[in-house]
């Protein structure tokens, strides 16, 4: 019996196949911003931010703050995807490679490569700056973006679904896909053998290679980190916060906390590896072994946790002494 899924194969990074400049990462990123936007709009236009702030909220104020909050996001996520993340060091050698969207043979590629934690701090700078320029207070308008933000984030992770990238590790799992782009692992192998013959894997005759299937992991942090936990912020917190920054500091932990737990399910980048291992050597990232295998995203998850708690602490004790 086949315990997998294969990955659909009418699915192609490019929306027209052969056209590389119309991708549907880049079409779900877009989808992601619209419905961050209709959101916020929402929350406006029954009032939320106006009661906070104390005066009203006009269309202009709404487009101008998107427009400092996603040039940051995109900026950040770039950046930090480019000088964290690659580790060729091309970028610390020539940074103005990181906003060029042509290789070296003069291909387009686009801009290959976001991370979402250094989109959450470039979003934070251009919205810090935005509301300082207009002189707006910013916590309430971080908390009305924070309870917009989760089910965009949703589309996000559909286009990295999409494009076939982000899968999670191994798994015997019925919920395991093969995703035609991961690594193929070699039959001499007693433990890929075996786990190909426990799924029922149909290996071609002389085969020496098998793709295993793996953790479809960019869709469980679309439910988790996205419709999971703009529910818990949009239905429970929204209404009902009593200070300004609570809902921001509900996000923050919150997507640390489901982030961290699901990286234990996805594939850090191998190149990478593990930040901390549990008997301190090089392990395999394409295999839960230990708990122990701390990768960069839980890292900074855990700052996230960290940071968000902390923040949440301090806002509850000056609310409790300053009613504020």
């Amino acid at each position: 019996m086949f315990l997998s899924i294969a990955y659909p194969s009418w699915i192609t990074p490019e929306i027209i196949p052969g056209f590389p400049l119309l991708r549907w990462y880049g079409l779900m990123y877009l989808f992601a911003f619209a419905t961050a936007y209709v959101l916020f709009r929402r929350q406006v236009a029954a009032g939320e931010l106006a009661r906070v702030q104390g005066s009203p909220v006009t269309d202009d104020d709404v487009a101008s703050f998107f427009t400092w909050g996603i040039f940051g996001l995109l900026i950040g996520a770039r950046i930090f995807a480019a000088l964290v993340y690659d580790t060729s060091g091309l970028y610390w050698s020539k940074p103005w490679l990181i906003f060029w969207p042509i290789d070296e043979a003069g291909r387009w590629s686009g801009l290959q490569g976001m991370s979402y934690h250094g989109g959450f701090i470039g979003g934070i700078v251009g919205m810090v700056l935005w509301t300082i320029r207009n002189k707006k207070p910013f916590l309430a308008w971080c908390d009305t973006m924070a309870a917009s933000v989760p089910l965009g984030y949703t589309f996000g992770r559909l286009g990295n679904f999409l494009n076939g990238e982000l899968y999670g590790r191994v798994t015997t799992s019925p919920l395991g896909m093969v995703f035609p782009s991961a690594r193929r692992f070699p039959l001499s192998e007693s433990w890929v053998r075996e786990t190909a013959d426990y799924l029922g894997l149909s290996v071609p005759a002389g085969a020496a290679m098998v793709n295993l299937p793996r953790h479809p992991s960019q869709l469980y942090e679309a439910l988790f980190e996205g419709i999971i936990l703009w529910a818990i912020i949009w239905f429970i917190f929204r209404k009902k916060r009593p200070f300004n920054g609570i809902i921001t500091a509900v996000y923050t932990i919150g997507y640390g906390a489901f982030r961290f737990f699901i990286e234990y399910l996805r594939e850090p980048d191998s190149d990478i590896g593990y930040r901390i291992t549990r008997d301190g050597t090089p392990a395999p990232t394409y295999l839960l072994e230990s708990f122990y295998n701390i990768s960069t995203g839980q890292i900074l998850c855990l700052l996230m946790i960290t940071g968000g708690t902390a923040f949440l602490l301090i806002r509850s004790y000056q609310y409790r002494k300053h009613g504020k």
